[in-house]
C-alpha cells in the first residue's frame, strides 16, 4: 500500500512530461532555439583544442578585419588578440557563469520556496519577509554591490548574481507547494507517516517542476546579460575573456573597428535569443491551455 501511495504523484506528472517532450519535438521554436544552444555548447566546449592556448594572448598584428588575414578569420583586436578566439573562449566564461549562477539561485529558490510553501505559518512569514526583503533591492545593484566588495573574479560573480535572482524561484515555488499541499496524494502519503523530507523531495517537488524549469531557462539568459554588463564596466574578471569583456574592449574604436563590437554583441544576442526560444517552447509544451497552438 505504502509503495501504491508513494507512486501517485510520479503517475500524475508522468504523462504530463511525456506529452510535453513530444510537443518540444514538434515545436520548431524549441528545435531552432536548441539548434542556436548547441552550436554555442559545442564552440565552447571544443574551445581549448580548437584555440589552444591563452586567447588573451597577442598573437598578430592589431587592427585586422574579418577576412583580411586567414590566419585571423575573424580579425585582430586592438592588441593583436585573436578575435575568433576570444569568442570561443568567452562563450566558456559567459556560458558557465549563467548556468551555474541559474543552478545557485534555482537550488536557493527551491529550499526556501518549498519550506515556505510547506509548511506554512510562521516559517511562512518568516521566508517570505526574507524574499520580499531582497526583492526590494535592484538586482543589478545588489550584483554591483557584491562583487565591488569582493574581488571581481568569476566565482564572486557567479554567487553575486546567483544571490540576486533566488527569490523569483522562491516566490514561484511556494506557490506551486500551497497549492499541491492539500492534494489528495500529500495527503495519503501523510497518512502514511511519511516523513516531511520525504514529501517534499519525492511527492510535491517533481509536480511543481514544470513552471521552475521554464524559468531557469529565463534566468540563465539574465545572468549572461548581467554578465555582460559587468564586464562591460569594467567589473569582469581580467584574466579572463568573455563576450560582455570584448563587448566593453572595442568600444572606443566603434567608429574605426565596429567589429570588435558587433561580433561579440551579435553572440550574446543569439545565444539570448536561444534561451528565450526554448523558455518560451516549454511554456507552450508545459502549459495545456498553449499546447494545442
Amino acid at each position: 500500500m505504502s509503495a501504491t501511495l508513494s507512486t501517485v504523484s510520479s503517475r500524475i506528472s508522468a504523462p504530463r512530461r511525456n506529452t510535453a517532450f513530444h510537443a518540444l519535438l514538434r515545436n520548431p521554436t524549441a528545435l531552432l532555439g536548441g539548434a542556436l544552444l548547441l552550436g554555442v555548447a559545442t564552440l565552447a566546449l571544443l574551445a581549448p583544442w580548437l584555440f589552444p592556448g591563452d586567447p588573451l594572448d597577442m598573437v598578430g598584428p592589431p587592427l585586422l578585419w574579418p577576412g583580411q588575414n586567414a590566419e585571423f578569420p575573424l580579425g585582430t583586436d586592438s592588441l593583436g588578440r585573436n578575435v575568433i578566439a576570444c569568442l570561443a573562449h568567452g562563450a566558456r566564461v559567459s556560458l558557465a557563469v549563467g548556468v551555474v549562477a541559474a543552478a545557485f539561485s534555482l537550488t536557493v529558490g527551491l529550499v526556501v520556496g518549498a519550506l515556505a510553501g510547506y509548511f506554512g505559518g510562521l516559517t511562512d512569514d518568516v521566508l517570505v519577509r526574507l524574499t520580499e526583503l531582497f526583492q526590494t533591492i535592484p538586482s543589478f545593484l545588489l550584483v554591483v554591490v557584491v562583487v565591488a566588495i569582493g574581488q571581481p573574479t568569476v566565482p564572486v560573480i557567479v554567487f553575486a548574481i546567483g544571490l540576486a535572482s533566488w527569490p523569483t524561484i522562491a516566490r514561484l515555488v511556494r506557490a506551486e507547494f500551497r497549492t499541491l499541499r492539500e492534494a489528495d496524494f500529500v495527503l495519503a502519503a501523510r497518512s502514511q507517516g511519511f516523513s516531511h523530507l520525504r514529501i517534499i523531495a519525492q511527492e510535491m517537488l517533481p509536480n511543481a517542476l514544470p513552471p521552475v524549469i521554464v524559468t531557469t531557462s529565463v534566468l540563465v539568459a539574465s545572468a549572461i546579460l548581467i554578465e555582460s554588463a559587468l564586464s562591460f564596466m569594467g567589473m569582469g574578471d581580467p584574466n579572463a575573456v568573455s563576450w560582455g569583456s570584448m563587448v566593453g574592449d572595442g568600444r572606443e574604436l566603434l567608429r574605426t573597428a565596429w567589429f570588435l563590437t558587433a561580433l561579440p554583441g551579435l553572440a550574446i544576442v543569439l545565444t539570448v535569443l536561444a534561451l528565450n526560444l526554448v523558455g518560451d517552447a516549454l511554456n507552450d509544451a508545459f502549459n495545456p491551455r498553449l499546447r494545442g497552438r
